[in-house]
């Protein structure tokens, strides 16, 4: 496992990963913009990832070159971000099987739940769904999946 500051840290069986809001990710009136809290969330799954030791590099340079793809997402919007606010992304895993890993993500201020999420992210090779290896599902059942 990779312990690095700017990547987060588990807690409670989820990764937690720290961002803040900046005025890129607002639209005009300064509530965070809707597509925003897609990219927080795909940085959460990345430091997700980088926590067990699954670098999207080591995926697309292997033998046979795999990546994660998203292949399905509900969002449930709760409450407004706002510029400069501090927030955590968690990350949790419900569910691995075969090429497949189904999330639950939020993201909170403070005590706060703002946005909560059901990811299901597919290892994708060639153009199609590939096994999960048992290399990374033994790393990926080290943080409780």
């Amino acid at each position: 496992m990779r312990t690095d500051p700017t990547s987060g840290w588990m807690e409670n069986g989820a990764h937690v990963f720290p961002l803040r809001v900046y005025y890129e990710d607002t639209d005009f009136s300064g509530l965070v913009y809707h597509a925003a809290y897609l990219k927080f969330m795909e940085r959460g799954r990345s430091e997700f990832l980088r926590a067990a030791g699954v670098l999207h590099q080591e995926l697309a340079a292997g033998h046979e070159p795999v990546m994660w793809a998203v292949r399905r997402i509900a969002v449930e919007y709760l409450k407004p971000a706002h510029l400069e606010d501090s927030l955590t992304v968690r990350t949790r895993t419900v569910d691995l099987s075969g090429a497949r890993i189904r999330l639950r993500q939020e993201i909170h201020r403070g005590a706060e739940t703002l946005v909560t999420a059901d990811v299901e992210v597919c290892l994708v090779g060639k153009g199609r769904a590939r096994r999960i290896p048992e290399t990374i599902r033994e790393r990926l059942e080290k943080l409780g999946a």
